[in-house]
């Protein structure tokens, strides 16, 4: 009987162990099927979708609607997600360890997404859009640190998806709203034409992966363990 339930339990954790495995695949394989998109989708948007769209709202000047989309656009600054990830994780550090280690994963997402982007965006240099209106520059021209060249990725889509994808691991019941926000926020960056929109779809990418890889690496078992 013992030697049955033995057999019994190493068969379930061989599945268990299959399973986690194939959940794991599956999501490489997605990763990569992203990455693939990404490594296509820009590099058309470069070409053919930048310079038309950013035209296009560069024509779009309605005072009131600018002023709308600059106070939408102020919630992808990241001082907002970093001090509320602090404070989630000193109020609820001893209460609860799911809202304590959201907390920690929103600021961790947020700065190291934030990080990367800047890190790129020095490293590539590409010219923000009100250079290409004012003096017919477009491109990239790398090492820089003046702020009309730091273009790609948009910081603001980092941290607006960023925040966004951590927000709905918090509460999955509101998946939809947290990503249509970040969307949104995202968005604005290009209306606004502070960036162009493969700048967008790079800082989106980049803030949402960085969540991700953050946590399933670090925080899934202290958030639901």
């Amino acid at each position: 009987m013992a030697n049955r339930f033995s057999g019994i339990c190493a068969k379930r954790t061989e599945e268990d162990n299959l399973n986690q495995r194939e959940v794991a695949m599956t999501k490489t394989q997605s990763a990569a099927l992203s990455a693939m998109a990404a490594a296509v989708c820009i590099p058309i948007g470069y070409f053919l979708v930048d310079i038309p769209v950013t035209e296009y709202f560069h024509s779009l000047r309605e005072r009131s609607f600018i002023d709308a989309l600059r106070l939408v656009t102020s919630l992808g600054e990241s001082q907002w997600y970093l001090v509320a990830g602090l404070c989630l994780w000193i109020v609820f550090r001893k209460r609860s360890d799911r809202t304590a280690f959201g907390g920690m994963l929103l600021f961790s997402s947020v700065a190291l997404s934030g990080i990367a982007a800047n890190l790129f965006k020095t490293l590539l240099g590409r010219a923000r859009p009100h250079l290409y209106f004012k003096e017919g520059i477009y491109g990239f021209d790398f090492f820089h640190i003046d702020y009309s060249w730091l273009s790609f990725p948009s910081g603001h889509a980092a941290t607006a998806l960023g925040a966004a994808s951590t927000l709905a691991l918090l509460f999955p019941g509101y998946r939809a709203a947290f990503y249509s926000a970040g969307l949104v926020i995202a968005t604005s960056r290009i209306v606004l034409n502070e960036h162009y929109p493969s700048d967008v779809i790079a800082g989106s990418l980049l803030g949402y992966y960085t969540t991700v890889y953050l946590y399933q690496r670090f925080f899934r078992e202290k958030m639901h363990g």
